[in-house]
């Protein structure tokens, strides 16, 4: 195990000195602080990969930690704790919420669970509610989506995957009046069974093996604002009856509680699948369907507005560090006359690969990998010479020694082009190889066995 770096702030001189010596002997580096104040200095210089902070101190107290790191998963613990607090807590970001007194054996599988979650936090990029369209029909139906967003009712988006529905959920909460409220997403297919449920509708102190502490559900955490049911399409059966409840109700009980709780929220509900299919096959109840289908909206696919694909571009370009890219009429051309079968999001792949290639200049039609090409290398025409490269054996990523400008040209081979695809994206995201994985299209496996050969044909080229 990795030791991580965790920083406890509690003004109780027994708990703070409990939890460093408990944590230490789990393997991991604490540092404790008497104080909010001192721990704020500390994670400024030093940074953590995660805070244990009480939340009632002298001074500056947890929450306003919290607030201040939100990129650190933060486990708040406290001897006075009330529902409204821990709520809060929630909302603001905290990983979990720990009545005291707890413990110690049950709080270290909580920590390793918040290092795994949160550890080397990057900030979420979460959608702001504009909606970038230049179709007649999606212009319509923004319209129609704005004219609605103003009721309570519950709301159904479809469409296929990567059209955008969980940006369309956040476009009707920014229209809603419930805009001033929270707007909070749960995955229902990301999940098990199990902790969907506690994710759904929270749980008691003890109402299972794990649960050392109180934790208020997303319902809770989206009262008064808006909850998103992303792909409700697999929400386990069980849960499906539990949902239906809540939403008749508008009360929800939390595992292991004993009295409901009134919630005020609007929710949006999106899939990618044929819910009228799936209640013939038996697998959605079709009172259900009928509850959330109040307000019916539907995506179209990219390739049914491909006068979006230049408007989106620039977008993309503008907003995600390219400011000079641009595409050239060729570029254009190719990108409309493609299928894209994982739409938007994979046209932003295919967008961010191409000005990677194109050095953020103007994109051209060979500067292009599409993803039915990934198979066979780097596409019809790539854009780059291989990287001059030194690798040491044993190292974990190649070494890049000079620059070579990008050049197509007769005598590269598709090897050669994909090899210096890679290289450049692994350089672009500062080695982050998930990320390469996920701009290249592949697997991190994938990726991790093409620098392995890399690595070999360099050694036995240089044997």
């Amino acid at each position: 195990m990795t030791q991580k770096r965790i920083v406890i702030a509690d003004d109780d001189p027994t708990m703070r000195s409990a939890l460093g010596e408990a944590l230490s002997n789990a393997g991991h580096d604490p540092a404790v602080f008497p104080d909010g104040e001192e721990a704020e200095r500390h994670l400024k210089q030093f940074g953590a990969d995660l805070v244990i902070s009480d939340v009632r101190m002298p001074g500056l107290g947890g929450l306003e930690l919290l607030k201040q790191f939100p990129n650190i998963p933060f486990i708040m613990i406290s001897g006075f704790a009330t529902v409204p607090e821990a709520v809060e807590a929630m909302k603001v970001g905290a990983y979990d919420f720990v009545v005291k007194p707890f413990s110690y054996r049950e709080l270290i599988p909580l920590v390793e669970a918040g290092l795994s979650r949160g550890g080397a936090n990057e900030p979420e990029e979460k959608p702001d509610g504009t909606f970038v369209t230049a179709h007649p029909r999606m212009q319509a139906l923004l319209e129609f989506t704005r004219q609605v967003a103003k009721s309570h009712a519950s709301i159904l988006v479809q469409g296929e995957s990567g059209t955008g529905k969980d940006l369309l959920a956040r476009y009707l909460h920014t229209h809603s009046r419930r805009n001033a409220g929270p707007f909070v997403a749960v995955n229902c297919a990301a999940l098990p069974e199990g902790l969907l449920e506690s994710e759904l509708f929270g749980h008691e102190r003890g109402a299972f093996t794990g649960a050392i502490g109180a934790r208020p559900g997303k319902f809770e955490l989206a009262d008064g604002g808006t909850l998103l049911l992303d792909e409700i399409s697999e929400m386990p059966a069980a849960l499906q009856a539990k949902l239906l409840r809540v939403l008749q109700e508008r009360e929800v009980d939390r595992l292991g509680g004993k009295k409901p709780l009134p919630i005020d929220i609007r929710v949006i509900s999106t899939t990618n699948r044929d819910l009228r299919g799936l209640i013939r096959a038996g697998t959605f109840r079709e009172d259900l369907f009928y509850r959330i289908n109040v307000v019916p909206l539907r995506l179209f696919p990219l390739r049914e507005r491909v006068d979006d694909i230049e408007p989106l571009a620039r977008s993309f370009f503008a907003t995600r560090g390219y400011p000079q890219a641009t595409l050239t009429p060729g570029a254009l051309t190719r990108l409309e006359s493609y299928s894209w079968r994982g739409n938007v999001r994979e046209l932003f792949n295919v967008l961010e690969r191409a000005a990677i290639i194109a050095q953020g200049g103007a994109v051209a039609a060979e500067h292009l990998l599409l993803e039915d090409e990934i198979g066979q290398g780097c596409g019809s025409e790539a854009a780059a010479a291989g990287p001059d490269l030194r690798m040491a054996p044993g190292a974990a990523a190649p070494v890049f020694v000079r620059e070579v400008p990008p050049t197509a040209g007769a005598g590269r081979s598709v090897r050669e082009m994909e090899e210096h695809l890679i290289f450049n994206t692994l350089k672009q995201v500062h080695d982050n190889r998930t990320r390469a994985a996920k701009l290249l299209g592949i697997s991190v496996r994938t990726l991790r066995n093409k620098l392995k050969q890399y690595r070999e044909k360099e050694f036995a080229g240089a044997a």
